[in-house]
């Protein structure tokens, strides 16, 4: 990460001390290490967190699912996940051992639920043609006040079949920070609060998204805390919608 690792470890465990129990993480970042850090703070509160790790496509094939899986597992010091899935599309690899391997898993305990990451309607849409694909608890996706695209298909084709969208960037994408957008800043002074937890707040307002921001330090959770209890008025919503305007359908 871009923290000190002892920063980065009390930002989870101030996390968790205020209610923010879902974790994050995939094989590749930082190369396991994320993985093994948040083994670390979980040690003996394993039931206290919602665990999420995600397999990357070239792990895909084969029994490479379960052993990716197995070495997740072990690096975060649990004998199960709570949800693990891929982290992108595999075109080269067949959907239906994919999803095999994930229900393989789910069979034997070691996942309570499995998903996709970075997945198109068209995608969703292969998905569901496979047997079992159905059965598929999320898609995780880029997502916020700033980058709506989503809203466009993916997130009503999610809605219509019950399915939650995970929100990863809620705060702004790569090199792209809400966090000095002055429509926001001028939200945030009203409610006494940050422009991450009114960017967060946006988000998650429908209540079938669930955010998912990145925090390195105490503090950063601290404020992304706040958006749990705040709710944006409907003015405030039009004055983003303004400022921020959603795909054309």
């Amino acid at each position: 990460g871009r923290h000190p690792e002892a920063v980065e470890e009390e930002a989870l465990r101030t996390g968790i001390s205020l209610g923010m129990t879902l974790i994050d993480t995939a094989e590749v970042y930082s190369n396991g290490r994320s993985e093994e850090l948040i083994g670390r703070v979980i040690a003996g509160q394993r039931d206290r967190v919602f665990l999420v790790s995600k397999v990357w496509p070239n792990h895909a094939t084969g029994n490479g699912i379960a052993r990716a899986c197995e070495a997740s597992l072990a690096r975060l010091g649990t004998d199960h996940l709570d949800l693990y899935l891929l982290h992108w599309p595999s075109p080269d690899t067949d959907l239906s051992s994919i999803v095999a391997a994930f229900e393989s898993l789910r069979s034997a305990g070691k996942i309570r639920a499995w998903g996709v990451s970075n997945f198109k309607v068209s995608d969703m849409e292969d998905l569901f043609r496979v047997s079992h694909g159905d059965r598929c608890a999320t898609n995780q996706v880029a997502y916020n006040v700033g980058s709506r695209g989503i809203e466009h298909d993916l997130l009503p084709w999610c809605e219509q079949h019950g399915m939650p969208v995970m929100a990863y960037s809620p705060l702004g994408g790569a090199g792209v920070s809400l966090l000095r957008d002055p429509t926001l800043v001028h939200i945030g002074a009203a409610h006494s609060c940050s422009a991450a937890a009114v960017a967060l707040a946006w988000t998650i307002r429908n209540g079938n998204v669930i955010a998912i921001p990145e925090s390195g330090s105490a503090a950063h959770v601290k404020e992304n805390a706040v958006a749990l209890s705040l709710t944006l008025t409907p003015q405030e919503l039009h004055t983003l919608d303004a400022a921020h305007p959603p795909p054309n359908r």
